[in-house]
């Protein structure tokens, strides 16, 4: 089974490459090879899983064997110590721009107007600047972008799943400033063939 989903973005985001232009900007946004933006699989299956495992604290059914068998964990000793790391059954593919819109983004070489920089400050207690505190950062604006979960086992692990994406609500860098804010939608889920 699968489901296929979209991140509607409400504000600018930043999904980190971990590289940065040197004296102009501190971080970037990860990019496809057209240059256009992303959020990579793993980074997905990261805030499903902590969001799958938040809902199951809060509800009466923990659904703890399903999570390990779709997000994977490890076998502990007597002693509590790790052995063996289990993988889990469920594959994230990344989360990107649709096909159709890409295409046409890149025939008409516009991927530059989905990037804006934003810049940051510390400021002191007297409400001045800190000096050497100036941050600037890439920013992806708000958008679209598609995702499918792969190889699900059952139904009952597509509803933790399908409840996991719509329990999200920010994502990114500096979801506690404002950027990030989004809505996961489940598009359809199905039968792979």
């Amino acid at each position: 089974m699968k489901i296929h989903y979209c991140i509607d973005f409400f504000t600018d985001w930043h999904c980190g490459s971990g590289l940065s232009t040197g004296a102009d900007l501190d971080a970037l946004v990860v990019k496809d090879k057209n240059k256009l933006p992303f959020i990579p699989g793993k980074t997905i299956k990261g805030l499903v899983r902590e969001a799958v495992e938040e809902l199951s604290r809060l509800s009466e059914n923990q659904h703890i064997d399903e999570i390990k068998k779709a997000f994977g964990f490890f076998k502990k000793d007597k002693n509590n110590c790790e052995i063996e790391a289990i993988k889990g059954e469920c594959f994230f593919t990344n989360a990107s721009i649709p096909q159709v819109l890409a295409n046409a983004i890149i025939h008409e070489k516009t991927e530059k107007y989905f990037f804006r920089t934003i810049s940051s400050t510390k400021i002191n207690d007297n409400g001045v600047a800190e000096e050497h505190s100036l941050r600037k950062i890439q920013v992806t604006i708000p958008c679209c972008l598609e995702g499918e979960i792969l190889h699900i086992p059952d139904e009952n692990t597509v509803k933790i799943l399908t409840d996991g994406l719509q329990f999200i609500k920010r994502l990114g860098l500096n979801r506690n400033r404002g950027l990030g804010r989004c809505k996961i939608k489940v598009i359809n889920s199905e039968e792979e063939i």
